[in-house]
């Protein structure tokens, strides 16, 4: 049996800020999981208009789904692309810190 609210892709309004639907279908797939969320986010920014930055269309979507899907497996990785970046590690500028280290395991004796 067909869902009443459902409707064509070609008679739904598009959405600036989910331009493919996938951020909406996500929240309707059931168990979906975390790492499901993370291959359709990947896939809904790279399909993001260049004229829409990305934190202000998570903004809006998180406002949208958010209030009635609040442990939803999106709604924690949309809240965590508008978090502060984590710290980059600091990369040694000491030359005997950047030297190859040695393979183990390949037979040979270096």
């Amino acid at each position: 049996m067909t869902d009443p609210s459902y409707r064509p892709a070609q008679e739904r309004p598009q959405d600036p800020a989910d331009p493919k639907g996938l951020i909406r279908e996500s929240y309707q797939i059931d168990g979906i999981s975390g790492d499901e969320c993370r291959s359709i986010l990947l896939d809904w920014a790279l399909s993001l208009p260049g004229t829409l930055a990305a934190p202000d269309a998570m903004s809006d979507l998180l406002a949208r789904y958010a209030p009635t899907a609040p442990d939803h497996p999106m709604t924690v990785l949309l809240r965590a692309g508008l978090g502060p970046l984590p710290d980059r590690p600091t990369r040694s500028r000491d030359p005997a810190r950047r030297r190859a280290r040695p393979i183990y395991g390949t037979g040979g004796t270096e």
